[in-house]
């Protein structure tokens, strides 16, 4: 199966099986964690039935770990900025929410959204290749951990990699880290 009928195919059925309370554990989460409090977490807001990470992001906020979202960019580049829940936000031209801050950081753990993965650790997603990007970009300077975030039910027998595809180091579901 090509990407773009992955996705499409994935897509609906995020739609249909998605729950609106559905999350990850914080203590399952935290696990997989380094918990030196001086961590720049990179999540997402999530959109279009993505896993709602927001509680996560929160107790981590609590927790001395600094936030940080990403923005997007001329050219189809991305960047993290730095963020906190007392920050505003403001909608960029997909409808996502986005920090309105004007200072980048570079995370050490990125939070990545995803539409289907494989037991090899491939990500597939919406196919602007902004994440592929911004690690391709990022990891000539820093070790990044990747965490992708997903329902279990976005597990595919294989995903389709280019050149460009960049693997993830974690995924973790509701139900499982692999």
């Amino acid at each position: 199966m090509k990407k773009s009928e992955i996705r499409k195919t994935i897509y609906k059925i995020r739609k249909k099986n998605f729950i609106y309370n559905s999350s990850i554990d914080y203590n399952k989460f935290s696990k997989i964690l380094d918990n030196k409090k001086d961590k720049i977490i990179g999540g997402y807001y999530p959109y279009n039935y993505e896993v709602d990470i927001l509680d996560i992001l929160k107790k981590l906020e609590k927790n001395k770990f600094k936030i940080s979202l990403p923005k997007i960019e001329k050219n189809n580049l991305m960047n993290f900025y730095k963020w906190s829940f007392k920050d505003p936000l403001s909608i960029n031209k997909f409808g996502i929410p986005e920090p309105a801050s004007k200072q980048i950081v570079n995370p050490d753990i990125l939070l990545i959204p995803l539409l289907a993965f494989d037991n090899e650790l491939n990500r597939l997603g919406y196919g602007g290749g902004y994440y592929d990007r911004y690690l391709a970009k990022s990891l000539k300077n820093k070790r990044i951990k990747t965490i992708g975030i997903s329902f279990s039910f976005q597990k595919i027998t294989k995903v389709p990699v280019d050149q460009h595809d960049m693997k993830l180091d974690i995924i973790i579901t509701e139900k499982n880290i692999f």
